[in-house]
């Protein structure tokens, strides 16, 4: 072969070569996720979307669909799913939320040859049951136990942990770990079941928490599964007349909780690292496409981790910046 043969072959072999690496990477990942407002859920988007920067640097992209309301959780987002299905998703994430209504949609991705990772809820062991390679996220029953053993160690005897999204399968299970939590501390525990209506309802959850405690005045401790219920936990202790009585300690949190752990109004609450959720997600379903990297270890935990007096002021920058 001349030695213009060859440069030409090189140049050919290069320039195919670089095709077929454009064509690779660009995954078209989609993240099936909460509602547009809900605090809680915008630091896992942004998480998503801060991984989603090196998707789009490769030519991919990154899709956030997520439900208007949790009204009929499970059947809204197992359609979502099927819309990414749709859509040509070369990978997905989701919460498996509500195993019944979602599971069948979560197998239809793995049928169709999609790389699935669950996050947020589920466990690993619902990554086990669906084939998904990973489980991103907090372990929903270890962090009710943590909330309830914490509420105990200051000296709280009786619990409820007020459920606002009953059959949700991660809400359950923080609940039933708060009262597993109380008991191991020596207390007991009890669950407030509200319809799902009231999620994020600041008013309806001030009415319950305010009449339950007014029912019941031995309880001396709240648990809540979500930051915009805890704030209404507190608004509701107060109309109760309670302030100072009941403690109260809740999953996930933002800006105004710490100010109320900060001023003593609220004792703890339970970090899953909604922001880890997201961008860790995303990020092993990319290298995955691309690459066909794998991360070994398939239960990737983000919490529980406890914000309380001792650390608050630490963990307020994050909130700041938008990513706790």
């Amino acid at each position: 072969m001349s030695r213009s043969s060859r440069l030409a072959a090189t140049a050919s072999a290069a320039i195919v070569a670089t095709c077929a690496a454009t064509a690779v990477m660009a995954a078209d990942i989609f993240v099936v996720g909460g509602k547009p407002d809900d605090p809680f859920w915008s630091i896992v988007k942004r998480g998503a979307e801060d991984a989603g920067l090196v998707v789009s640097a490769q030519g991919g992209s990154v899709t956030w669909l997520g439900p208007q309301n949790y009204d009929n959780l499970g059947v809204d987002a197992a359609e979502l799913i099927r819309q990414a299905i749709d859509q040509g998703a070369d990978a997905i994430v989701g919460p498996d939320w509500v195993p019944e209504a979602m599971d069948p949609a979560f197998r239809a991705v793995v049928a169709a040859g999609i790389p699935l990772v669950i996050y947020n809820a589920g466990g690993i062991a619902a990554a086990d049951r669906l084939g998904a390679m990973n489980y991103v996220g907090a372990d929903d029953y270890k962090a009710g136990v943590a909330g309830g053993e914490y509420l105990t160690a200051a000296g709280r005897k009786k619990g409820v942990c007020v459920n606002t999204l009953p059959g949700a399968a991660n809400i359950e299970a923080y609940c039933s770990g708060f009262v597993e939590g109380m008991t191991n501390g020596g207390g007991a525990g009890t669950v407030l079941p509200l319809p799902a209506t009231s999620f994020g309802s600041a008013t309806a959850v001030a009415q319950a928490v305010r009449a339950h405690l007014l029912q019941d005045p031995a309880i001396d401790a709240v648990f809540t599964v979500g930051n915009v219920d805890a704030n209404s936990a507190i608004s509701g202790l107060e109309q109760a007349g309670k302030a100072g009585q009941v403690q109260v300690c809740g999953v996930n949190f933002d800006e105004t909780i710490l100010t109320n752990i900060k001023d003593g109004r609220q004792a703890c609450a339970i970090d899953q690292q909604g922001y880890h959720q997201g961008f860790l997600a995303v990020s092993i379903l990319n290298s995955y496409v691309n690459y066909g990297l794998t991360v070994p270890t398939r239960e990737i935990l983000t919490g529980p981790g406890i914000i309380d007096a001792s650390n608050v002021e630490a963990t307020m920058a994050g909130v700041k910046a938008g990513t706790r």
